[in-house]
């Protein structure tokens, strides 16, 4: 790091979003910066971005390429809706193929002959152009031309030295191709970034970049999944919880379900997580969407993320909760007070994921639905750092004062067996859902399993979903053994008829 006494050096944004919070700031102007990827990870495409951000800038570009073609470049910002227009190449592409075409009569090395030509070109062009930023497209060129470490190590230290005389901003990119065991690049520069590329089983490509360092400034350490987009890289930022400190006032979230509001003594407290825990079909999203709903007729954003469903089939189920709301959950999609998204496991990570919901936050979501956390395990290409991730995110929530809701599938119908990854730890309030049999039907229960953040009941439910919305009834004090989804009557109890309205039921022996 600088000391005190010396002039604290300027940022230049990367044009790459979420880059810059990686870098705390973007690039150091004059900095030495070295990209190495693997061919297909997007590490020109990163480098258009920089320096068409910065011609847009008014701020004079050079792009120096040894292995792009100059019509391999326009096709790559093409792709992206880019034009390279006011950016000046220097394309050596066709000087390359000649060196490799050609023999030479000479007392010289063919490497020494090459490598000062080619030097002696760019540097030329560099004189020239007089370039606030320059990109070296060609740093695994360098090495074949240098022909040994050491011509290689004096030729990268002179090239550092040149354009630190000019102060340049220098963005040198590594295939990563070939290369001299006893000599790593990037420790002849001042900051270094890699980007990698690897497939899973199943899915698309997976992508992250991680900074090894940058003299002078701090960055964020540790994995940071990309992707690569119309319109260009974009990085998702590990999320850090202890970044994100917020001040609120706690208060407590209605259901617009009186007994449910009642078992959870007032509601839901914000800035906590709950778990809708319970064997599939049971309403454990219906009754999530329950919340949504009053939301929207509050006038409140809110965030649903679904894995396992269909939007459209989602939406469809929850008309019923917002009859009260004109054109439905739809409308409110379309407004943008609803925020719903239908997440493909396959073509997502746990990073890019995390940035999404970030997003909502900000932009004003403090209801957020997770549906579910087993669609969730799919998208992480490494299930052992389910936890990790998980915390950080609901730690996130919680801070900024959202109140979170996942649905949790378990394995069993009339008893849910435990799911793989027990995560119940981790929530503020979980609910059990639970299907018993009474009076030669099946039917549903809800009780509050537990509740930090205040009192609660400890009584079971009858649970009815039916065409009016959802329904909570009486406790079950006629039962035991409810929970085991073998129930066994000792009384008289009351149980919600098909109106919806609770009525007294004597079940004969």
């Amino acid at each position: 790091m600088s000391s005190s006494g010396s002039t604290k050096r300027a940022y230049i944004p990367s044009g790459v979003p979420g880059l810059d919070q990686v870098l705390h700031g973007g690039f150091l102007r004059e900095g030495f910066y070295l990209l190495q990827a693997d061919p297909g990870s997007g590490k020109t495409t990163v480098a258009l971005q920089f320096v068409l951000g910065r011609v847009k800038a008014r701020e004079a570009c050079l792009y120096v390429t040894l292995t792009e073609s100059r019509a391999d470049l326009e096709d790559a910002c093409a792709s992206h809706g880019w034009t390279i227009e006011g950016l000046q190449i220097c394309d050596f592409t066709e000087n390359a193929a000649q060196f490799v075409g050609e023999s030479r009569a000479s007392v010289f090395h063919p490497s020494e002959t090459e490598l000062g030509e080619t030097t002696k070109a760019i540097l030329a062009e560099v004189e020239r152009l007089k370039p606030q930023h320059v990109v070296f497209d060609g740093l695994a060129e360098l090495r074949l031309l240098s022909g040994d470490s050491l011509r290689y190590r004096r030729q990268l230290l002179a090239l550092k030295q040149f354009f630190k005389q000019k102060k340049i901003t220098v963005l040198l990119l590594d295939d990563r191709s070939s290369g001299f065991d006893d000599i790593q690049p990037e420790s002849l520069v001042g900051a270094n970034i890699v980007m990698e590329r690897f497939l899973p089983e199943y899915g698309k490509a997976r992508r992250r970049l991680f900074v090894t360092k940058v003299r002078g400034a701090n960055f964020r350490e540790g994995y940071n999944d990309y992707e690569i987009i119309d319109g260009g890289v974009i990085v998702h930022p590990r999320l850090v919880a202890a970044e994100h400190h917020e001040r609120f006032e706690r208060s407590s979230y209605e259901s617009g379900v009186d007994a449910l509001d009642e078992m959870l003594g007032g509601g839901l407290t914000t800035g906590t997580t709950t778990l809708l825990l319970g064997p599939a079909g049971v309403g454990k999203s219906t009754v999530a969407m329950q919340y949504v709903a009053t939301a929207l007729r509050k006038g409140e954003p809110a965030a649903v993320y679904t894995f396992d469903e269909v939007i459209d089939t989602l939406f469809d189920r929850s008309e019923k909760l917002c009859r009260d709301l004109p054109g439905g959950p739809r409308k409110y999609q379309a407004d943008g007070l609803l925020r719903a998204k239908q997440i493909d496991a396959a073509e997502l990570t746990a990073g890019a994921f995390a940035y999404e919901v970030r997003m909502a936050v900000e932009a004003g979501t403090r209801l957020i639905v997770i549906d579910s956390l087993n669609g969730y395990m799919n998208a992480m290409p490494e299930e052992r750092f389910l936890i990790t991730h998980l915390h950080e995110l609901f730690a996130y929530l919680n801070q900024k004062g959202v109140i979170t809701i996942m649905v949790v599938a378990q394995h069993g119908l009339m008893v849910g067996g435990m799911s793989e990854i027990d995560v119940s730890y981790l929530a503020d309030t979980v609910l059990l859902f639970r299907y018993f049999e009474a009076l030669g039907e099946i039917r549903q229960a809800v009780s509050v399993f537990k509740k930090r953040t205040g009192m609660h009941q400890r009584t079971v439910r009858e649970l009815r979903i039916t065409e009016v919305g959802v329904s909570v009834g009486h406790p079950l004090v006629g039962f035991r053994g409810i929970m085991t989804g073998t129930p066994e009557y000792i009384g008289e109890t009351r149980l919600i008829g098909e109106n919806g309205i609770a009525a007294k039921e004597t079940c004969s022996g």
